[in-house]
């Protein structure tokens, strides 16, 4: 029998998660853990994925039958998936001290069934094993299929991306511009110092959307009709998305990823689409996606990462952002996503 803390579901939040207080959204607490039985592993949590979705899985107003995983019950530990080692294995496919990714949730320790723990190898050059939480990993292959099976998009494509320095949204700038080698690409970002980094990592133009010219800027880099956009990567909904409704090409693609404007917001503060009708009149085609729909195509995508990794067409160092704190750090660490702080991947390191 192991002890280990974890960090549960105290309170579902409407609004921004609260991290104090008597309704604080998470608690920590102390509990045992049996030991492994035949065919699982007991890991360590080394490194925690922080991600936008998770907000998400323990919201007040969703609905179980609405949602694609199961969504976080109170009580429970928080869901999040990690970068472990193996302290003890009772399956031969894995042995102590081995690297491994598994869905630990927000807990030091946790037994997991050997046939839902990945291996995390070594990577090539010295690269970080952080990366397989990031680039290489879930985030990386939303980037991927949401633009390639999702948009379908083509060297002949306009592409913009909404939340373009985030840690999907960096990899849709690369595969788009350096891997596909789309016409044009332009990026949405919070900061300058954020569009600077969009744009060194392959974006032709980022626009600050945080700037009063934001609306004209969109403009002047998608001057119709020839320079409409015909792809938009949204990772971000509301008033982008609606922006973006009015710039779209005839038979424009929108790939829905995320919509983090409203994450945050209560169902009855958040505002509708005003240009829904420009989706009628321009024919657009709008698809929600989840990267799990692609799971059979996932060694194909690693494998065009590989190759464009070896060629120089990814940079997914500066595009990761490790934040080292200790257990009780971790709900402190995860609303970082909300801040608008970080660039690229976001990981808490367990130190």
């Amino acid at each position: 029998m192991v002890q280990t803390r974890q960090w549960l579901l105290a309170n579902k939040p409407t609004d921004l998660p609260e991290l104090d207080g008597p309704n604080a959204t998470f608690k920590l607490t102390t509990t045992d853990l049996p030991g492994a039985k035949d065919d699982e592993v007991l890991v360590k949590a080394l490194y925690l994925s922080n991600d936008p979705a998770q907000r998400g899985w323990i919201s007040r107003d969703i609905k179980p039958e609405r949602l694609y995983t199961q969504p976080v019950k109170e009580g429970t530990a928080m869901h999040a998936r990690a970068l472990c080692e193996i302290v003890e294995s009772k399956s031969q496919r894995y042995k102590k001290g081995d690297w491994c990714l598994a869905s630990t949730g927000w807990s030091e320790y946790a037994v997991v069934p050997a046939n839902q723990v990945q291996p995390a190898p070594e990577l090539p050059g010295g690269m970080s094993r952080t990366h397989y939480l990031g680039a290489l990993g879930f985030t990386g292959l939303t980037a991927w299929f949401g633009l390639t099976e999702v948009a379908k998009i083509t060297k002949d494509d306009i592409v913009v991306v909404s939340g373009a320095a985030g840690a999907t949204g960096s990899m849709c700038v690369q595969i788009a511009k350096k891997i596909v080698g789309c016409k044009k690409v332009i990026g949405f970002a919070g900061s300058e110092g954020k569009c600077k980094y969009v744009e060194k990592i392959g974006a032709d133009v980022c626009l600050n959307y945080k700037n009063s010219s934001f609306a004209r800027d969109v403009e002047k880099a998608t001057p119709g009709p020839d320079g409409f956009a015909t792809v938009f990567f949204d990772n971000v909904g509301g008033e982008q998305l609606d922006l973006m409704l009015t710039r779209m090409a005839r038979d424009g693609r929108i790939a829905a990823c995320g919509a983090i404007s409203a994450y945050n917001t209560a169902p009855e503060r958040t505002t509708g689409l005003k240009n829904w009708f420009e989706v009628i009149t321009m024919r657009l085609h709008i698809s929600g996606f989840i990267v799990l729909d692609y799971i059979s195509q996932f060694p194909k995508a690693r494998e065009v990462f590989t190759q464009a990794l070896k060629e120089g067409k990814l940079q997914i160092d500066e595009g990761e952002h490790i934040v080292n704190g200790g257990f009780d750090d971790i709900p402190k660490i995860w609303m970082q996503l909300f801040s608008g702080r970080n660039i690229g991947k976001l990981v808490t390191a367990l130190q």
